[in-house]
C-alpha cells in the first residue's frame, strides 16, 4: 500500500472534497496532510478555534458551523480581509474534535455546500480533511467522503526507531537478532508509545532486554483492547491438551513449521499460510483448536467480535473490519479467531434490512483472505456451514477445511484422561476408563470434561477420599449428551459435511 501523503495527493489531485482520516494519531496525518498540500496553505479547525499555519494567524473561540459558515460565504460582510481570510481556493480545511458535531444539520448542511462547489470547480485545489479516532459519516455526505486510513508501521521502521532511540540515549548498539525479535514485538504499535516503552525499560533497569518484551505484549493487548472490535485472548491452551482430532493437530503442526520458518520456507517457495476453517459439532473442540493454534505458533491470539463490527453510519461497519483487518496485519504473526462465522454473514442469504452491509462486509473479509500477504492467521470456526456463502468455502479462500464431529472411543478415552488429569491426577490410574468410554458414545468434548467436574464435585461434597469410577459412571447416568440433545442436526449436519468431501479432523 501507498504512504498515506502518497494516497492523499492523488484524491486531492483528483478533486475529492472530502477526505476523513480514521486515526487517533493526530501528528502522523499532520504530516502526512502537510506532504500532500504541497504549495497550498492548511487551514487547521479545533475545538480552540481557527489556526492558519502559512500565516500562524489564529482566530479563537470560533465554532465549527461559524468557521464552515464563513468559508462558505466569505464574502458576507464585505471587508476584504474578512474575504480574503475565508476563501478556500487553493487551500486544504482540515476539521479536529469535529465528530460529536458530525451529526448537526447546519454543520452537515454547510460541508455539503462546500463540496458541491469543490467538485464543481467554484473552489479549485481545495480540499477538507477530517480526522477523528473512528468513522461518523452521515448519509447526506457519503458521496463526498473517501475514507483513509493511517498506515501501521513496517518492522524495519520500528527497528530504525530502535536504532535512534538507543543512540540518542547513549546506549549500546542492540545484538541483530534481538533487535529483530523487538521491532517484531513492537508490530502495531504507534512511534510515540514504542519510544514510551523504551523509555520505561531505561528507567527501570537502565537497559533494554528479552524481559522489556513482556511491556510490548501488555501495550499490544491495550491497543487491541481500546479498538472495541477484538480482544487479545489469553494463551492457557496447549495443543496436547486436545484429545483426538488428529488429523486437524498434525496440520497445525505442519503450518506452526511453516510459520517458524517463514524466510527459509519462501525462499523453498512455500506459499503464506492463510488459515483453516474449523465447521462441527458444538463442544467438540472447534475454540479449543483456535486457541491451542496460538500456542502452537507462540504468537498473540486475537478474536474478533463481528457482532461489534455493525455500526449506525454509513460506512462505519466496513470501516471497522478495515481496522480490524490492519490491526491483525499490523500485529502479526499472530492468530485471528473468528467464532462462529456462519452468523457474520447470514444476512446475505436472509436477504433481510441488513444484507446490503453483509454483503459489503462478506465483501471485503473475501478479498482480504484472497489476496492477504500478511502472517495473520485465521482460525474460523463454524457450527453449522449450511447458509455460508459457496465462494466462502471454495480453495483459495482457506487452505484446510476440516470437519469436528463427536469423538470415537479413543479419543473419548484420551479426554477423559486429560480433564481428570488436569484436577485430580493421582486418581486416574485407579479409573476404569474403557467403562468411562462404554457409557458416552454420543458424548462431545464438553460433555466428558462437564461429566469430570460434575463427578470430583460430588466427591468433594460427599467427603469421598478420591475421585472413582463409579462417581463418574453415576454423573454420566445424569447428563444429557449432545447427541440426544440435537439428534436430528446432528444427523443433518454430519451429511452436509460428508457431501462436501471436508477433511475429517479425526482419524477415521
Amino acid at each position: 500500500m501507498k504512504p498515506l501523503s502518497e494516497r492523499m495527493t492523488l484524491y486531492m489531485d483528483a478533486g475529492f472534497p472530502i477526505l476523513y482520516i480514521a486515526t487517533f494519531e493526530e501528528d502522523k496525518a499532520d504530516r502526512a496532510i502537510e506532504e500532500a498540500a504541497g504549495n497550498r496553505e492548511v487551514v487547521e479547525w479545533n475545538v480552540r478555534g481557527l489556526l492558519f499555519k502559512q500565516s500562524k494567524e489564529k482566530v479563537d473561540g470560533v465554532t465549527l458551523p461559524e468557521a464552515l459558515g464563513n468559508f462558505a460565504n466569505p464574502n458576507q460582510t464585505g471587508s476584504e480581509k474578512f474575504a480574503a481570510r475565508y476563501d478556500l481556493r487553493r487551500r486544504v480545511l482540515v476539521l479536529k474534535d469535529a465528530q460529536q458535531f458530525l451529526e448537526a444539520p447546519d454543520v452537515v448542511a454547510q460541508l455539503k455546500y462546500l463540496s458541491e462547489r469543490i467538485v464543481s470547480g467554484q473552489l479549485t485545489d481545495a480540499n477538507i480533511v477530517i480526522i477523528a479516532p473512528r468513522t461518523c459519516i452521515p448519509k447526506e455526505l457519503e458521496h463526498y467522503i473517501t475514507i483513509l486510513t493511517v498506515d501501521y508501521l513496517s518492522a524495519e521502521e520500528i527497528r530504525k526507531i530502535i536504532v535512534r532511540f538507543c543512540e540518542e540515549q547513549g546506549l549500546d548498539a542492540l545484538h541483530e537478532d534481538f533487535l529483530r525479535e523487538l521491532a517484531l514485538a513492537f508490530k502495531g504499535l504507534p512511534e510515540f508509545e514504542i519510544i514510551n516503552i523504551l523509555s520505561l525499560a531505561l528507567a527501570d533497569n537502565g537497559e533494554i532486554g528479552r524481559a522489556d518484551l513482556a511491556l510490548s505484549h501488555e501495550q499490544k493487548k491495550q491497543l487491541v483492547q481500546k479498538s472495541g472490535i477484538m480482544e487479545m485472548v489469553p494463551l492457557k491452551e496447549r495443543i496436547e491438551d486436545i484429545g483426538g482430532l488428529e488429523n486437524l493437530k498434525a496440520w497445525l503442526k505442519q503450518k506452526a513449521k511453516v510459520l517458524k520458518n517463514i524466510d527459509k520456507a519462501e525462499a523453498f517457495g512455500v506459499d503464506l499460510p492463510k488459515g483453516v476453517l474449523i465447521a462441527g459439532l458444538p463442544g467438540c473442540g472447534k475454540s479449543l483448536n483456535a486457541k491451542a493454534a496460538a500456542a502452537l505458533f507462540e504468537v498473540p491470539l486475537l478474536r474478533l467480535d463481528m457482532g461489534r463490527l455493525m455500526g449506525k453510519y454509513v460506512g462505519e461497519s466496513e470501516a471497522n473490519l478495515r481496522q480490524a483487518i490492519a490491526l491483525a496485519e499490523a500485529i502479526s504473526p499472530c492468530v485471528l479467531w473468528i467464532d462462529e462465522l456462519e452468523k457474520a454473514f447470514a444476512g446475505i442469504s436472509s436477504g433481510g434490512g441488513g444484507h446490503e452491509v453483509t454483503t459489503r462486509l462478506f465483501g471485503t473479509f473475501l478479498t482480504w483472505m484472497q489476496e492477504k500477504e500478511g502472517l495473520a492467521f485465521v482460525v474460523a470456526t463454524a457450527n453449522n456451514i449450511e447458509h455460508l456463502p459457496p465462494e466462502l468455502l471454495r480453495k483459495g479462500r482457506f487452505d484446510e477445511i476440516f470437519y469436528v464431529g463427536l469423538p470415537n472411543p479413543q479419543e473419548r478415552e484420551k479426554i477423559f484422561s486429560i480433564h481428570i488429569g488436569k484436577r485430580r491426577k493421582k486418581d486416574l490410574a485407579g479409573i476404569d476408563l474403557s467403562a468411562l468410554v462404554k457409557e458416552t458414545n454420543g458424548y462431545s468434548g464438553s460433555d466428558i470434561e462437564g461429566v469430570v467436574k460434575d463427578a470430583i464435585e460430588a466427591a468433594f461434597t460427599q467427603d469421598k477420599p478420591k475421585l472413582t469410577t463409579e462417581l463418574l459412571l453415576s454423573a454420566i447416568r445424569s447428563t444429557a449428551s449432545l447427541s440426544e440433545i440435537m439428534k436430528e442436526s446432528i444427523e443433518k449436519m454430519a451429511k452436509v459435511y460428508q457431501e462436501r468431501h471436508f477433511k475429517n479432523a479425526s482419524i477415521s
